[in-house]
């Protein structure tokens, strides 16, 4: 996106990758159907040590834009829940429409080149590379952070803004699986496959959406959300029955069929095999006349806010994101040029801006891609 702006201003772009071929972690995105933006971006879907950096940049390039490109390409896409926007077909056809637009402008691409060293002398940034010596008064970083690494993922980008005197704040994978251990994962690991809506509770952030129990822990999109919040040794909660109202509905069971057994009308509302072992884990079965109110209470109380104890997560082979990176303190939000070195620009992933799960990393390098173009 940074090459297309760019290009279109009458810039000479070169564009350097060391994989095979550009745009592989688009390709795999959306289950290869590309979640290429959503809607409903705001800046309030963003962590970052300043919440504020991303405001210029989103209000500048916004969703509607990449929609209106990808109309233009004449891509067929639909919205699949929560203003999360998909291909029809493929997300090859994105990578097409970004390369045609490369082309359009006279962007030159470099795939299997690999930059051994960079330096900067007189205004000039030079590359050394596996194709050869570059030249050029401005260098843009969008190699993005260190999540998926069997995809080439690596802290090249990091080790450039360090070279040039930049803080790096701490990484960690964001939007990725957690891991448990002890009771909770010998209690759970069998059960590995089932899904239930929750909603997930951390630090102050809270999400809906489905957990999927794991041989090794807990994913799904309300738990691949709510890491980015969490750390070990953060308390996590869920809501089990996050579209109603637990004790109304234990009262109203009492009443209506006061000799069904709880664990029976608890797998009603979630998957059978989670319900059972619930009951036999951590919440008391017997017929439903059976229960003082006290008692629907405390169960109550567990099923609104169960306490699930994380030890760690999949780490970057499988986190979709790397939060931290560079500090946003010495970039400008309006170009996302350096405040140290002139001409020096980050863009995308390696700096720290990192989305919510949903197409808004996706949207996030557009839009900071753009802001870079329109100004290197």
């Amino acid at each position: 996106m940074c090459a297309i702006a760019a290009g279109r201003r009458g810039r000479r772009v070169l564009v350097i990758e060391h994989a095979n071929r550009v745009g592989k972690k688009i390709l795999m995105s959306g289950g290869g159907r590309c979640n290429f933006t959503n809607t409903g971006t705001t800046p309030v879907n963003f962590l970052s040590a300043n919440p504020h950096f991303c405001k210029s940049a989103l209000a500048r390039y916004t969703p509607g834009d990449f929609i209106a490109l990808v109309e233009r390409h004449e891509i067929a896409y639909h919205e699949k829940e929560l203003g999360q926007l998909f291909c029809d077909d493929s997300s090859k056809q994105i990578v097409r429409m970004l390369l045609d637009e490369c082309a359009a402008t006279g962007v030159r691409i470099e795939t299997r080149c690999t930059v051994a060293s960079a330096r900067h002398n007189e205004a000039t940034f030079h590359l050394d590379t596996t194709t050869g010596l570059f030249a050029a008064p401005a260098l843009v970083i969008a190699s993005g952070g260190l999540s998926i690494p069997s995809m080439g993922a690596s802290g090249f980008g990091y080790e450039i803004a360090r070279q040039f005197g930049h803080r790096v704040l701490p990484t960690r994978a964001g939007l990725v699986p957690l891991t448990l251990s002890g009771k909770h994962q010998e209690r759970l690991a069998d059960l590995a496959g089932v899904a239930l809506p929750v909603e997930a509770r951390c630090n102050g952030a809270s999400f809906r959406n489905f957990m999927l129990i794991t041989h090794r822990g807990i994913s799904g999109p309300a738990i691949l959300q709510i890491s980015s919040y969490w750390n070990p040794g953060d308390d996590l909660r869920l809501d089990l029955l996050p579209d109603a109202d637990p004790l109304e509905w234990l009262r109203e069971q009492q009443t209506e069929r006061p000799a069904a057994e709880f664990k029976t009308v608890l797998a009603e509302r979630l998957p059978k095999r989670f319900a059972q072992r619930l009951c036999e884990l951590w919440l008391p079965n017997k017929p439903l006349r059976q229960y003082r109110d006290a008692e629907l209470h405390d169960i109550a109380a567990q099923l609104a806010d169960w306490p699930l104890v994380a030890n760690g997560t999949e780490g970057y082979r499988t986190a979709e994101v790397t939060l931290g990176g560079v500090d946003t303190d010495e970039l400008s939000s309006t170009t996302m040029q350096s405040k140290r070195v002139a001409g020096l620009y980050f863009i995308g992933e390696v700096v720290d801006v990192t989305g919510w799960l949903g197409g808004y990393n996706f949207q996030w390098a557009w839009a900071s891609g753009h802001a870079c173009g329109e100004a290197v």
